[in-house]
């Protein structure tokens, strides 16, 4: 009797090219987006740096509600959805507040 869990599985196919470029692609872009990210919060920890010198809160609520609605608006006009980029957006904002607050209390 064969043990189908330690069964070997069959070769993978020839590689479809036409889905191999979508996925280099797609991969090109989740490289870019690390990076893209990586920036912002460099430069939000510098924010962060500054409020907590300047004695500024770390989370701004206004500026927040500027963005995601600026943001939702870019989303529609881009046919991407605004409720997720909203939830992208606060899940950034989210972290951004908890590296101010970890740079206020030293």
């Amino acid at each position: 009797m064969s043990d189908p869990v330690h069964a070997s599985s069959p070769p993978d196919p020839m590689p479809d090219p036409v889905l191999a470029a979508f996925r280099k692609s797609i991969d090109n872009i989740d490289a870019a987006l690390i990076h893209i990210l990586a920036e912002r919060f460099r430069i939000t920890q510098a924010v962060g740096e500054y409020k907590a010198k300047a004695t500024l809160p770390p989370a701004d609520p206004d500026r927040e509600a500027r963005q995601i609605a600026r943001l939702r608006k870019l989303s529609e006009e881009a046919d991407l959805d605004p409720e997720f980029s909203e939830k992208f957006l606060r899940f950034i904002i989210d972290e951004v507040i908890r590296h101010h607050e970890k740079a206020r209390s030293g």
